[in-house]
């Protein structure tokens, strides 16, 4: 729904890596266009065949002996990973998410990079609350995952969009959101840069 109350359809636009769901009425000004099976599927297949077979992650893993400290670690999963690196060294431990291993880390301060917290914030396990009363957190809206930001006061909702949230009005209460495709991570960045992190939790803990 729009600020004024009035429903907004909205298409949801399905492509190999991503679905954005844009609103009906900007469709003219885009490059999207309508067209028949053949070319879509030539086009699809043509897209598929740019995707690359592997990509990169950064996972954290605890590993050594664990016994003395393992009421330490996270209770989000209990689950024992056995891992082999390309040199052959290999690994048997417990993973962690990159706001546990910042806790365990900090040296009295809290930083995380925007690829980092994005990363975190997709997971689902992470709480990041900001200066000024502000928290970042996974949610789940309309049967899709998204950033939602919370805490925002009418004077900083100008400036949210300008950066590039992107809002609904959901049960009649205004809820701002990060971009989870590829734009999310620039514009995660500057709510970063206005509003440095003050605080992460695990999510099972906040």
């Amino acid at each position: 729904m729009t600020d004024d109350g009035e429903v907004e359809r909205r298409v949801r636009l399905i492509r190999p890596m991503e679905h954005p769901t844009v609103a009906l009425t900007t469709m003219p000004q885009t490059h999207w266009q309508q067209t028949d099976r053949a070319t879509f599927s030539r086009v699809w297949a043509a897209e598929v065949a740019e995707v690359p077979e592997f990509t990169d992650s950064e996972i954290h893993i605890v590993s050594g002996l664990l016994l003395p400290i393992w009421k330490r670690l996270p209770n989000e999963s209990t689950r024992v990973y056995r891992l082999q690196t390309d040199t052959g060294e290999r690994i048997i431990g417990r993973k962690v998410s990159p706001a546990w291993v910042v806790g365990a880390l900090s040296t009295g301060m809290t930083t995380l990079t925007p690829e980092q917290a994005f990363m975190a914030l997709l997971d689902g396990k992470t709480v990041l609350d900001l200066t000024d009363g502000l928290q970042l957190r996974r949610v789940r809206v309309m049967g899709a995952n998204r950033i939602e930001l919370t805490g925002f006061t009418d004077a900083m909702r100008d400036r949210l969009r300008v950066y590039g949230l992107f809002h609904e009005i959901i049960s009649w209460k205004l809820r701002m959101f990060v971009p989870t495709d590829a734009s999310g991570l620039a514009i995660l960045g500057k709510v970063l840069e206005r509003y440095p992190l003050s605080r992460i939790s695990d999510r099972a803990a906040a």
